[in-house]
Order: C-alpha cells, then sequence, then structure tokens
C-alpha cells in the first residue's frame, strides 16, 4: 500500500511552478478526436487521469507520443473504433468527453460510463439532451455504456442547459464543432478551461464564440487542421499551494499562473488577513504577518468561488480561531472528507449543505485517507498545519490531478515522502 507520510508544524517557505490545468486537459486530450491531422499538447499536466486518457486514445488507434514531461504528440488519423468501452475509461470521470468528441467526428460513439473521484451522483442529462437537440439518438446499454448515434450529420440547434454544467458545455462544444449549421449554448458554464478549450479548437480552424459568458455560439466546419497548443495553468493546483501557505503560515511566491483565474481565492484569503501580492504571471502569498480571520464560504460555479478548493479552506480554516461557515452549492455530497479531519481534533459538523467548523480546536496528527481528489489536497494541508507524523492513505486520488506533488512540497519546506508500506516494512519511494 502507498501512502503519504507527513510531518507537519513547519511553515512553507519558497516557490512554486504550477503545472497545466487538469481539468483543461481531460477535455482537450478527447478533443484532438475532431482534428484531421496530428496536434502537438503543450504544458500537460504528468499526472494519472492524463496518461488514462492517453492510454484509451492508443487503444483506439490513435498514436500518442510523450515528446517530453509535458508534451504530448497525438495523431488521431489513425483511430480505428467509435468504441471507448475498456476498465481505463471506468477509471476516469473525464472520460465523458469521448463522447462528444467521437459524435462530431465520426456520428457515432459508445462508451462506457465513468468513474473516478465519489462523492457524488454526476449525471449526464444534459450532455444527451444536447447531443437530442442535434439530432443524434442516445440510449444506456446494460446500465454501464451509452450508446450515441444519428443517421444524418449532426445538425446545429439551441440549447438551453437546465443547469449550469462544465461538462455539459463542453462535450456539446466538441460535438457541435462539425455539426452543420449553428448551435448555440444557453446558461453555459464559464469556468477558464472552457475557454481553454474553445481557443484550443479554434485554433484548429473552429468557429466558436462567446467562451466565458453564458451564451456560446459554435458554427460547424468541416475541416480542423493541427496545431501545436499550450494549456492553461491549473488554476485549483495554485489554490492548494496559496492555502497551504497560508494554514502554515508560511510565505510562498506561486509561478506560472493566471492571477485573474484566482480572484475568488484571492479575496477570501485576504479577507482571513493574508497578505497577497499579484506579479504577471505569479502571486505571493504572507501568512507571517497577522493572525488569520475565520470567514465564510459559499462556493458556485465560475466567477464564484469553485467547489475544487472547498476541501482544502475547511483544512485552513479548522486551525482559525472562531466559526467559519461553508455553504456547499455544487455537490451534493462532497463532505464526505470531514470525518478525516475530525480524526486529527477538527470541530466540523455538517449540516445539508452546510459545514460549520470552530476553528481553533488543538489538532493531532493522525492516520486520514483521500475520499476524493481534493478532499486528498485538504488532508496534505491538515498534516502540514499539525505537529507530528501524518500518514495518509489512498494516495491514487491524489495523483490523479497533482503533479510531482512531493517534491513541490519538499522544495517548500514541508517534511513529505511517499511510502510503500508491506506488513510492518516500509519503503520510501523516489527517495
Amino acid at each position: 500500500m502507498e501512502k503519504f507520510v507527513v510531518t507537519g508544524g513547519k511553515p512553507l517557505f519558497g516557490e512554486v511552478n504550477i503545472s497545466g490545468a487538469k481539468n483543461a486537459a481531460v477535455a482537450i486530450i478527447p478533443a484532438v478526436i475532431l482534428c484531421d491531422e496530428p496536434c502537438q499538447i503543450e504544458n500537460i499536466p504528468n499526472i494519472s487521469d492524463v496518461s488514462l486518457i492517453s492510454r484509451i486514445l492508443q487503444q483506439m488507434g490513435a498514436n500518442v507520443r510523450r515528446i517530453n514531461k509535458s508534451s504530448l504528440y497525438i495523431d488521431p488519423t489513425h483511430i480505428k473504433t467509435c468504441n471507448a468501452t475498456t476498465d481505463l475509461v471506468r477509471g476516469m470521470r473525464a472520460s465523458y468527453y469521448l463522447l462528444g468528441a467521437l459524435l462530431g467526428k465520426y456520428g457515432k460513439a459508445k462508451v462506457a460510463l465513468p468513474g473516478g473521484c465519489n462523492f457524488g451522483v454526476r449525471p449526464i442529462d444534459q450532455h444527451l439532451k444536447g447531443f437530442e437537440a442535434m439530432g443524434a439518438r442516445t440510449s444506456l446499454v446494460d446500465g454501464a455504456i451509452i450508446e450515441a448515434e444519428c443517421d444524418e450529420p449532426l445538425e446545429g440547434n439551441h440549447i438551453y442547459l437546465d443547469v449550469v454544467s462544465v461538462g455539459a458545455t463542453m462535450n456539446i462544444m466538441l460535438a457541435a464543432s462539425k455539426a452543420q449549421g449553428l448551435t448555440i449554448i444557453e446558461n453555459a458554464a464559464k469556468e477558464p478551461h472552457i475557454v481553454d478549450l474553445a481557443n484550443f479548437l479554434n485554433s484548429m480552424g473552429a468557429d466558436i464564440r462567446g467562451a466565458g459568458t453564458d451564451v456560446i455560439k459554435i458554427r460547424g466546419v468541416g475541416y480542423l487542421h493541427g496545431v501545436t497548443y499550450s494549456i492553461i495553468p491549473d488554476q485549483i493546483e495554485a489554490g492548494t499551494y496559496m492555502c497551504a501557505a497560508a494554514a502554515t503560515r508560511g510565505c510562498i511566491t506561486v509561478n506560472n499562473i493566471t492571477p485573474k483565474h484566482l480572484d475568488s481565492i484571492t479575496a477570501k484569503l485576504r479577507e482571513m488577513g493574508v497578505v497577497i501580492t499579484e506579479y504577471d504571471e505569479s502571486i505571493k502569498i504572507d501568512a507571517t504577518q497577522r493572525p488569520l480571520k475565520r470567514c465564510n464560504i459559499k462556493t458556485m460555479p465560475h466567477p464564484g468561488f469553485p467547489t475544487d478548493c472547498q476541501p482544502q479552506f475547511a483544512a485552513l480554516l479548522m486551525s482559525v480561531p472562531g466559526t467559519s461557515i461553508i455553504n456547499e452549492n455544487v455537490w451534493d455530497n462532497r463532505y464526505q472528507y470531514v470525518s478525516e479531519l475530525i480524526r486529527m481534533g477538527a470541530q466540523i459538523s455538517v449540516e445539508g449543505r452546510l459545514a460549520i467548523i470552530e476553528g481553533g480546536a488543538p489538532l493531532t496528527a493522525a492516520p486520514v485517507k483521500a475520499t476524493d481528489l481534493r478532499a486528498g489536497a485538504a488532508m496534505i494541508i491538515a498534516a502540514l498545519e499539525v505537529k507530528g507524523t501524518t500518514e495518509i492513505s489512498s494516495i491514487q486520488y491524489i495523483e490523479r490531478g497533482y503533479e510531482d506533488v512531493v517534491e513541490k512540497f519538499r522544495a517548500l519546506g514541508a517534511d513529505i515522502k511517499k511510502v510503500y508500506f508491506t506488513g510492518d516494512n516500509e519503503e520510501e519511494l523516489g527517495a
């Protein structure tokens, strides 16, 4: 069993470089299916989700080659099948982007229902609503596989999303990029990775306008040419290290970011008393100058506070005196991690969508587990806060979305290592 072993109680200092955005990469890599020539994708995060989606494309016949740690060459012109039903597909949440890409390119797709983090049902009804509006038939086979097919080429249509859905917005964009005529998505999500996907598709010759607003217009084109494209920095990875610096009362500089993407996170840290200095592509977080104050957080679709930074802030707030309240408005079951923080002495109660944190209680190291990707990041932050040694299990969730997490935290002065346990023995990995 692999675990992270963290000895906390020391402030973080130094600089950290942020990798490419996970949530952009896992959509842009399948989007290459739509291209009629090879592409090169740069600033790719070196994480397990990227490895998974790359292997899935290889299974389908694409030539996928890693040029270096952060660049992929993808030639989709030899894809032989529209079926993606292997266990690899079930292993990641974002595999549903294969539906939109395959349907847009070939007019049919057969994709296994996705897996990934287990913190609530992620219905894809809005995805299917969009495909059906463009003329596709969709069906669920054996409760585990989604089939989508159209007899005639997809036709653009007016699609109103009943709920703001990042996945549906991106999937419909993919399918509509080669559909005939104009597709309009209303009540579209506005996250930075949606803009990044639109920019990637446009760089290949697609005609997408309005990404980043709640109305996106896609005029289908017949041919997409190959490009070299660099993915945006990961705002959630950046937010995680910002939280860790504040939680340990340290001072770090976060490099390779787009400060505008971090506005909602920055605003909350400033409200708590963290001194923040923004530069063109970096940001300095200084929590050494004054005591931190409690705050309340309400997660919302972008540009509101991101749900993917909510667990990290809970770990930060458990050490800040006073009562803080988190209101989770995106996912119904995102508080599974709370029981793990309680093991460390956190005073947190959950009432429906609210988590009430009585900060400042004595905290101690304890064995905990990652219940999902961002919860795992919260466990690392909590372990860095408390004195003593904490073992974190189920770290495969963390490695889905954080590149070189041990090395990056070590560079900031953290005492963290990845250990392989076999019975009574342990061996440090990557030492």
